[in-house]
Protein backbone atom coordinates (compact mmCIF):
# COMPACT_ATOMS: atom_id res chain seq x y z
CA UNK A 1 0.00 0.00 0.00
CA UNK A 2 1.41 3.25 -0.75
CA UNK A 3 1.92 6.22 1.74
CA UNK A 4 -0.73 8.40 0.67
CA UNK A 5 -3.01 5.04 0.28
CA UNK A 6 -2.28 4.44 3.83
CA UNK A 7 -2.88 7.85 4.90
CA UNK A 8 -6.26 7.86 3.18
CA UNK A 9 -7.49 4.90 5.11
CA UNK A 10 -6.03 5.59 8.18
CA UNK A 11 -7.90 9.08 8.35
CA UNK A 12 -11.17 7.40 6.90
CA UNK A 13 -10.85 5.13 10.29
CA UNK A 14 -10.54 7.88 12.29
CA UNK A 15 -13.27 9.68 11.49
CA UNK A 16 -15.29 6.78 11.22
CA UNK A 17 -14.64 6.15 14.89
CA UNK A 18 -14.97 9.70 15.78
CA UNK A 19 -18.68 9.48 14.69
CA UNK A 20 -19.54 6.48 16.42
CA UNK A 21 -17.94 8.34 19.90
CA UNK A 22 -19.12 11.55 19.04
CA UNK A 23 -22.41 11.25 17.10
CA UNK A 24 -23.90 14.19 15.54
CA UNK A 25 -27.01 15.06 18.16
CA UNK A 26 -30.47 14.45 17.16
CA UNK A 27 -32.43 17.17 15.34
CA UNK A 28 -34.85 18.46 17.54
CA UNK A 29 -38.64 18.60 15.99
CA UNK A 30 -39.74 22.12 14.90
CA UNK A 31 -42.37 22.84 17.54
CA UNK A 32 -44.75 23.90 14.78
CA UNK A 33 -44.48 20.92 12.93
CA UNK A 34 -44.86 18.89 16.08
CA UNK A 35 -48.53 20.64 16.84
CA UNK A 36 -49.15 20.18 12.98
CA UNK A 37 -48.22 16.92 13.22
CA UNK A 38 -50.32 16.36 16.40
CA UNK A 39 -53.23 18.39 14.76
CA UNK A 40 -52.92 16.39 11.78
CA UNK A 41 -53.81 19.27 9.18
CA UNK A 42 -51.92 22.56 8.64
CA UNK A 43 -53.60 25.39 9.16
CA UNK A 44 -52.73 28.15 6.44
CA UNK A 45 -53.74 32.02 6.50
CA UNK A 46 -54.94 32.81 2.94
CA UNK A 47 -56.86 35.89 0.80
CA UNK A 48 -60.33 36.63 1.69
CA UNK A 49 -61.22 35.67 -2.18
CA UNK A 50 -58.59 36.87 -5.25
CA UNK A 51 -59.29 34.87 -8.28
CA UNK A 52 -56.25 33.36 -9.31
CA UNK A 53 -54.26 33.26 -5.84
CA UNK A 54 -57.39 31.83 -3.61
CA UNK A 55 -60.57 31.91 -3.86
CA UNK A 56 -63.78 29.08 -3.48
CA UNK A 57 -65.96 27.75 -5.93
CA UNK A 58 -69.64 26.82 -5.12
CA UNK A 59 -68.71 23.87 -3.43
CA UNK A 60 -66.27 25.80 -1.07
CA UNK A 61 -63.53 23.99 -2.95
CA UNK A 62 -60.22 26.48 -2.27
CA UNK A 63 -58.06 27.45 -5.16
CA UNK A 64 -55.13 29.55 -6.21
CA UNK A 65 -51.60 30.10 -6.56
CA UNK A 66 -51.37 30.98 -2.97
CA UNK A 67 -53.75 27.86 -1.93
CA UNK A 68 -51.62 26.01 -3.96
CA UNK A 69 -48.51 26.78 -1.84
CA UNK A 70 -50.50 25.69 1.25
CA UNK A 71 -51.23 22.48 -0.56
CA UNK A 72 -47.36 22.00 -0.83
CA UNK A 73 -46.13 22.79 2.54
CA UNK A 74 -48.86 20.28 3.74
CA UNK A 75 -47.66 17.46 1.46
CA UNK A 76 -44.28 18.04 2.30
CA UNK A 77 -45.12 18.27 6.29
CA UNK A 78 -47.95 15.69 5.95
CA UNK A 79 -47.37 13.61 3.00
CA UNK A 80 -51.17 14.88 1.83
CA UNK A 81 -51.77 17.89 0.28
CA UNK A 82 -55.53 17.53 1.06
CA UNK A 83 -54.89 17.97 4.85
CA UNK A 84 -54.52 22.11 4.96
CA UNK A 85 -57.50 24.16 7.08
CA UNK A 86 -57.94 27.34 5.22
CA UNK A 87 -58.01 30.81 7.19
CA UNK A 88 -59.28 33.38 5.14
CA UNK A 89 -57.42 36.94 6.52
CA UNK A 90 -58.66 40.38 5.97
CA UNK A 91 -55.31 42.48 4.74
CA UNK A 92 -55.98 44.34 8.50
CA UNK A 93 -55.84 41.02 10.17
CA UNK A 94 -53.35 38.71 8.50
CA UNK A 95 -50.20 39.09 10.37
CA UNK A 96 -51.74 39.28 14.05
CA UNK A 97 -53.27 35.93 13.26
CA UNK A 98 -50.27 34.54 11.94
CA UNK A 99 -47.95 36.10 15.04
CA UNK A 100 -51.03 34.62 17.75
CA UNK A 101 -50.30 31.05 16.76
CA UNK A 102 -54.08 31.21 14.99
CA UNK A 103 -52.42 29.80 11.79
CA UNK A 104 -49.13 28.40 11.01
CA UNK A 105 -48.26 29.91 8.24
CA UNK A 106 -50.14 32.91 6.12
CA UNK A 107 -49.50 32.67 2.09
CA UNK A 108 -51.34 35.60 1.20
CA UNK A 109 -50.21 38.07 -1.53
CA UNK A 110 -48.24 39.63 1.32
CA UNK A 111 -45.15 42.02 0.89
CA UNK A 112 -41.98 41.57 1.95
CA UNK A 113 -41.02 44.54 4.29
CA UNK A 114 -38.34 44.79 7.13
CA UNK A 115 -41.14 46.76 9.53
CA UNK A 116 -43.55 43.25 9.17
CA UNK A 117 -40.99 41.06 10.31
CA UNK A 118 -39.50 43.42 13.12
CA UNK A 119 -42.92 44.70 14.55
CA UNK A 120 -44.80 41.37 14.41
CA UNK A 121 -42.12 39.03 14.66
CA UNK A 122 -42.39 36.92 11.81
CA UNK A 123 -40.32 35.78 8.91
CA UNK A 124 -40.54 35.42 5.39
CA UNK A 125 -39.45 32.57 4.16
CA UNK A 126 -38.97 33.59 0.17
CA UNK A 127 -40.30 35.36 -2.65
CA UNK A 128 -42.92 33.32 -4.56
CA UNK A 129 -44.01 36.17 -6.78
CA UNK A 130 -42.35 39.45 -7.23
CA UNK A 131 -45.20 41.78 -8.01
CA UNK A 132 -44.84 45.80 -8.01
CA UNK A 133 -48.15 48.81 -8.00
CA UNK A 134 -50.12 49.74 -10.74
CA UNK A 135 -52.88 51.25 -11.87
CA UNK A 136 -55.86 50.52 -13.46
CA UNK A 137 -58.55 52.68 -15.04
CA UNK A 138 -61.48 52.97 -17.41
CA UNK A 139 -59.92 52.71 -21.02
CA UNK A 140 -62.23 56.23 -22.68
CA UNK A 141 -59.83 58.33 -20.67
CA UNK A 142 -56.95 57.65 -22.98
CA UNK A 143 -54.25 57.27 -20.26
CA UNK A 144 -50.99 56.18 -21.08
CA UNK A 145 -48.79 56.95 -18.14
CA UNK A 146 -49.31 56.87 -14.44
CA UNK A 147 -47.49 60.66 -14.61
CA UNK A 148 -51.20 62.11 -16.53
CA UNK A 149 -52.96 61.32 -13.08
CA UNK A 150 -52.19 64.57 -11.32
CA UNK A 151 -55.77 65.24 -9.44
CA UNK A 152 -57.16 61.95 -9.57
CA UNK A 153 -59.61 60.37 -7.38
CA UNK A 154 -57.83 56.89 -6.23
CA UNK A 155 -58.96 53.90 -4.83
CA UNK A 156 -56.68 52.12 -2.04
CA UNK A 157 -56.81 49.38 0.32
CA UNK A 158 -56.29 49.76 3.98
CA UNK A 159 -53.49 47.98 6.08
CA UNK A 160 -50.96 47.54 3.06
CA UNK A 161 -48.12 49.42 1.54
CA UNK A 162 -50.01 50.82 -1.31
CA UNK A 163 -51.17 53.62 0.47
CA UNK A 164 -47.15 54.87 1.49
CA UNK A 165 -45.84 53.74 -2.12
CA UNK A 166 -48.82 56.30 -3.65
CA UNK A 167 -48.37 58.74 -1.64
CA UNK A 168 -44.16 58.49 -2.43
CA UNK A 169 -44.91 58.20 -6.04
CA UNK A 170 -47.17 61.47 -5.76
CA UNK A 171 -44.63 63.43 -3.63
CA UNK A 172 -42.04 62.89 -6.02
CA UNK A 173 -44.23 63.77 -9.08
CA UNK A 174 -45.37 67.05 -7.74
CA UNK A 175 -48.90 65.63 -8.29
CA UNK A 176 -51.58 65.42 -5.90
CA UNK A 177 -54.67 62.66 -5.84
CA UNK A 178 -57.50 62.36 -3.38
CA UNK A 179 -57.37 58.60 -1.66
CA UNK A 180 -60.54 56.87 -1.06
CA UNK A 181 -59.76 54.47 1.48
CA UNK A 182 -61.20 50.51 0.85
CA UNK A 183 -61.39 47.83 3.50
CA UNK A 184 -61.11 44.78 1.49
CA UNK A 185 -60.49 44.29 -2.57
CA UNK A 186 -64.05 43.57 -2.86
CA UNK A 187 -64.46 46.74 -1.43
CA UNK A 188 -62.49 47.96 -3.34
CA UNK A 189 -63.38 47.16 -6.76
CA UNK A 190 -67.10 48.27 -5.87
CA UNK A 191 -66.34 51.85 -5.09
CA UNK A 192 -64.33 51.53 -8.13
CA UNK A 193 -67.55 50.61 -10.28
CA UNK A 194 -69.73 52.55 -8.50
CA UNK A 195 -67.66 55.76 -9.97
CA UNK A 196 -66.23 56.64 -6.15
CA UNK A 197 -62.75 56.35 -8.00
CA UNK A 198 -61.29 57.13 -11.26
CA UNK A 199 -58.55 54.98 -10.78
CA UNK A 200 -57.90 51.61 -8.51
CA UNK A 201 -54.25 50.65 -7.56
CA UNK A 202 -53.00 47.66 -6.23
CA UNK A 203 -50.47 44.95 -6.71
CA UNK A 204 -50.39 43.65 -10.55
CA UNK A 205 -51.20 40.54 -10.03
CA UNK A 206 -54.75 41.97 -7.88
CA UNK A 207 -55.19 44.01 -10.53
CA UNK A 208 -55.49 41.52 -13.03
CA UNK A 209 -57.77 39.58 -10.64
CA UNK A 210 -60.29 42.11 -9.97
CA UNK A 211 -60.86 43.50 -13.70
CA UNK A 212 -62.51 40.11 -13.88
CA UNK A 213 -64.37 41.28 -11.69
CA UNK A 214 -65.74 44.26 -13.64
CA UNK A 215 -69.11 44.00 -15.44
CA UNK A 216 -67.10 44.83 -19.03
CA UNK A 217 -63.16 44.14 -18.03
CA UNK A 218 -62.28 44.94 -21.86
CA UNK A 219 -63.64 48.49 -21.09
CA UNK A 220 -60.22 48.79 -18.67
CA UNK A 221 -57.11 49.41 -18.82
CA UNK A 222 -54.16 48.45 -17.05
CA UNK A 223 -51.00 50.68 -16.91
CA UNK A 224 -47.78 49.78 -18.15
CA UNK A 225 -45.85 52.08 -15.00
CA UNK A 226 -44.89 49.86 -11.72
CA UNK A 227 -44.54 52.20 -8.85
CA UNK A 228 -42.74 49.80 -6.22
CA UNK A 229 -41.03 46.64 -5.47
CA UNK A 230 -43.66 43.90 -4.29
CA UNK A 231 -41.78 41.10 -3.19
CA UNK A 232 -44.60 38.50 -2.29
CA UNK A 233 -44.17 35.47 -0.13
CA UNK A 234 -44.98 33.04 2.60
CA UNK A 235 -44.55 34.10 6.23
CA UNK A 236 -43.97 32.25 9.85
CA UNK A 237 -43.05 33.07 13.23
CA UNK A 238 -39.79 33.86 13.61
CA UNK A 239 -39.88 32.06 17.46
CA UNK A 240 -39.24 28.45 14.79
CA UNK A 241 -36.68 28.46 12.35
CA UNK A 242 -36.51 24.82 11.62
CA UNK A 243 -39.98 25.62 10.29
CA UNK A 244 -39.48 29.15 8.19
CA UNK A 245 -36.41 26.45 6.69
CA UNK A 246 -38.94 23.99 5.90
CA UNK A 247 -41.29 26.18 4.33
CA UNK A 248 -38.68 28.15 2.46
CA UNK A 249 -37.22 24.99 1.07
CA UNK A 250 -40.46 23.68 -0.84
CA UNK A 251 -40.08 26.82 -2.08
CA UNK A 252 -37.26 26.22 -3.27
CA UNK A 253 -37.67 22.47 -3.97
CA UNK A 254 -40.57 23.93 -6.43
CA UNK A 255 -38.45 26.34 -8.57
CA UNK A 256 -35.43 23.63 -8.55
CA UNK A 257 -37.95 20.85 -9.84
CA UNK A 258 -39.12 23.34 -12.83
CA UNK A 259 -35.70 24.18 -13.93
CA UNK A 260 -34.96 20.41 -13.22
CA UNK A 261 -37.44 19.16 -15.35
CA UNK A 262 -39.29 17.90 -12.62
CA UNK A 263 -42.86 18.20 -12.30
CA UNK A 264 -46.62 16.61 -12.13
CA UNK A 265 -45.95 14.41 -15.58
CA UNK A 266 -42.28 13.38 -14.96
CA UNK A 267 -42.12 12.81 -11.07
CA UNK A 268 -42.55 9.11 -11.73
CA UNK A 269 -39.01 9.09 -14.30
CA UNK A 270 -37.12 11.58 -12.10
CA UNK A 271 -37.85 8.76 -9.12
CA UNK A 272 -35.76 6.60 -11.54
CA UNK A 273 -32.88 9.31 -12.67
CA UNK A 274 -28.95 8.38 -12.06
CA UNK A 275 -28.51 12.70 -12.16
CA UNK A 276 -27.11 13.11 -8.85
CA UNK A 277 -29.27 16.95 -8.98
CA UNK A 278 -32.61 15.12 -9.41
CA UNK A 279 -31.71 12.23 -7.23
CA UNK A 280 -31.13 14.44 -4.33
CA UNK A 281 -34.13 16.44 -5.24
CA UNK A 282 -36.37 13.51 -5.18
CA UNK A 283 -34.55 12.19 -2.24
CA UNK A 284 -33.16 9.05 -3.52
CA UNK A 285 -29.61 10.47 -2.50
CA UNK A 286 -28.53 11.92 0.67
CA UNK A 287 -30.44 12.46 4.11
CA UNK A 288 -31.76 16.14 3.03
CA UNK A 289 -35.44 15.47 3.94
CA UNK A 290 -34.43 14.43 7.80
CA UNK A 291 -31.89 17.06 8.32
CA UNK A 292 -35.27 19.36 7.80
CA UNK A 293 -37.29 16.71 10.44
CA UNK A 294 -38.96 15.17 7.22
CA UNK A 295 -38.81 12.46 5.12
CA UNK A 296 -36.31 12.07 2.30
CA UNK A 297 -39.60 12.36 0.14
CA UNK A 298 -40.93 15.40 0.86
CA UNK A 299 -39.66 17.24 -2.54
CA UNK A 300 -40.68 14.10 -4.20
CA UNK A 301 -44.27 14.62 -2.49
CA UNK A 302 -44.55 18.46 -3.31
CA UNK A 303 -43.77 17.63 -6.81
CA UNK A 304 -46.31 15.13 -7.20
CA UNK A 305 -49.11 17.12 -5.73
CA UNK A 306 -48.98 20.49 -6.93
CA UNK A 307 -46.08 20.32 -9.46
CA UNK A 308 -42.95 22.34 -9.97
CA UNK A 309 -43.05 26.69 -9.43
CA UNK A 310 -43.91 26.71 -13.17
CA UNK A 311 -46.41 24.40 -13.42
CA UNK A 312 -48.16 26.45 -10.25
CA UNK A 313 -48.20 29.62 -11.66
CA UNK A 314 -49.21 28.79 -15.27
CA UNK A 315 -51.95 26.75 -13.65
CA UNK A 316 -53.36 29.35 -11.66
CA UNK A 317 -52.51 32.75 -13.28
CA UNK A 318 -50.52 32.31 -16.32
CA UNK A 319 -51.33 33.56 -20.04
CA UNK A 320 -53.19 30.94 -20.48
CA UNK A 321 -54.86 31.18 -17.09
CA UNK A 322 -58.62 33.41 -16.71
CA UNK A 323 -56.06 35.84 -15.47
CA UNK A 324 -53.47 35.96 -18.43
CA UNK A 325 -50.47 37.21 -16.43
CA UNK A 326 -46.99 36.85 -18.10
CA UNK A 327 -44.47 35.25 -16.00
CA UNK A 328 -42.05 38.44 -16.31
CA UNK A 329 -39.87 38.47 -13.56
CA UNK A 330 -41.08 35.65 -12.10
CA UNK A 331 -39.90 33.56 -14.74
CA UNK A 332 -36.36 30.98 -14.29
CA UNK A 333 -33.15 32.99 -13.68
CA UNK A 334 -32.04 31.05 -16.82
CA UNK A 335 -35.26 32.12 -19.06
CA UNK A 336 -34.52 36.05 -18.21
CA UNK A 337 -36.41 36.16 -14.93
CA UNK A 338 -35.13 36.38 -11.37
CA UNK A 339 -36.80 33.13 -9.35
CA UNK A 340 -33.70 31.08 -8.58
CA UNK A 341 -33.32 28.69 -6.01
CA UNK A 342 -30.38 27.68 -3.97
CA UNK A 343 -29.40 23.83 -4.78
CA UNK A 344 -30.16 21.00 -3.01
CA UNK A 345 -26.95 18.95 -1.75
Amino acid sequence: MSRGALFACLASTFLAVAAALHPLPALALSPTLAEIRSRGVLRCGVNEGLPGFSSTDERGVWSGFDVDFCRAIAAAALGDPGKVEFAPLSADRRFEALRDGKIDVLSRNSTWTLSRETDYGLTFAGVTYYDGQGFLLPRKFRVTSARELDGATICVQSGTTTIDNLQDFFDGASMHFEPVIATSPEDAIQKYEAGRCSVLTSDLSQLYALRQRLTKPKEHVILPDVISKEPLGPAVRQSDPQWADIVRWVLFAMVDGEELGVGLKTIGQALGSQKPEVMRLVGTRGDFGARLGLSNSWAANVLRAVGNYGEVYERNVGVNSRLGIPRGLNQLWTMGGIQYAPPIR
